[in-house]
């Protein structure tokens, strides 16, 4: 017997999010576990996003991990400091 796929949708409430679930739940066919794990009230979900290496949000990952499309991204100290961040003008 085949087991659904798990795909959680990490979210921190902004638009951009919202669209995010949206577009999941469209594409997703009956055998498709959705889940939204909101990381602003969900400490499981804090967990979960920080197991899976979430650096930014909306973010998915498929059964236990994160999707390519929502791997690596996030801050990078480096370029915002290359860009004049904490430099005086």
């Amino acid at each position: 017997m085949k087991r659904n796929r798990v795909f959680e949708v990490f979210v921190a409430g902004c638009p951009l999010c919202n669209e995010a679930v949206k577009r999941v739940r469209a594409l997703a066919c009956p055998s498709c576990d959705v889940k939204v794990l909101d990381l602003r009230t969900d400490r499981e979900a804090r967990d979960a996003a920080e197991r899976y290496g979430v650096r930014r949000v909306p973010a998915v990952a498929i059964d236990g991990k994160l999707a390519e499309c929502c791997a690596g991204g996030g801050l990078d100290e480096a370029v915002l400091k290359r860009a004049g961040l904490g430099q005086p003008t």
